[in-house]
């Protein structure tokens, strides 16, 4: 089961997100309802989105659908940057990598931690 955090922080301009676990299709929806939910309240255009991948798993083949459209998402929102942080993992920095290319996402940065 996969988790997640928002957390707004005005005086560095940035939407910080935690992403934790596994997430299934249940969890992907619940996220996008809270990203929404979230983004709502200040123009993504003056901020930059940080997520904290630090802890999430390798996304299961029938779930990157739904993180591709995730990454649109940030993308139609107009993040200044995009940035994932992640622990050591070739694989998952390989997949998220991928997604960004296939989704266009061009103002992504991928920092190992």
């Amino acid at each position: 089961m996969g988790s997640f955090k928002f957390e707004t922080n005005p005086a560095s301009r940035a939407l910080n997100v935690v992403v934790e676990g596994s997430f299934s299709q249940e969890d992907a929806a619940r996220f996008v309802a809270a990203y929404n939910d979230s983004v709502s309240k200040f123009n993504p255009k003056d901020y930059d989105i940080v997520l904290d991948c630090t802890t999430l798993n390798v996304t299961a083949p029938g779930v990157v659908p739904m993180l591709e459209q995730c990454y649109l998402m940030y993308k139609e929102s107009g993040f200044k940057n995009v940035v994932f942080t992640i622990a050591k993992n070739p694989v998952l920095k390989m997949q998220l990598g991928r997604i960004a290319r296939t989704t266009n996402l061009a103002n992504y940065e991928i920092r190992e931690v």
